[in-house]
């Protein structure tokens, strides 16, 4: 991979967990914070969307399968950095929010990084 593809899939991580920081902040409570169907449809979604998102984005740069374990990781540390900070003060970051939303929000996230790592290194050990 390219030194350029790393700095990128970092910077394109970090914008990606700000816009769904700020997502959140605004409209978690919505989704979080309501009936079991809605939070449940979203814990489905996310976790697909965002590995659709990371694959398009890795197709588009033209990343080698052998190489996406190691861009998922950049575009994912950046949020989860971010969210281990956000998660420890959660309702100074997030005060529309009750602070029982919180496991549920944690809950989301490990969710969908744990989907797009384990799509990235299962194609990265079939292209090995």
């Amino acid at each position: 991979m390219r030194a350029l593809d790393k700095l990128l899939l970092l910077f394109i991580g970090v914008v990606i967990w700000i816009l769904g920081t700020l997502w959140y902040r605004v409209r978690g409570s919505i989704l979080l914070e309501t009936t079991s169907l809605r939070y449940w449809s979203n814990f489905v979604l996310v976790p697909l969307a965002s590995a659709v998102v990371c694959i398009l984005l890795l197709r588009m740069r033209h990343i080698s399968a052998r190489d996406w374990a190691a861009a998922m990781l950049l575009i994912a540390l950046p949020g989860m950095f971010g969210e281990a900070l956000l998660l420890s003060r959660f309702t100074t970051f997030m005060p529309r929010m009750h602070m029982e939303s919180g496991g549920r929000y944690g809950a989301l996230l490990f969710a969908s990084y744990a989907v797009v790592l384990t799509i990235a290194e299962i194609v990265t050990l079939r292209a090995h």
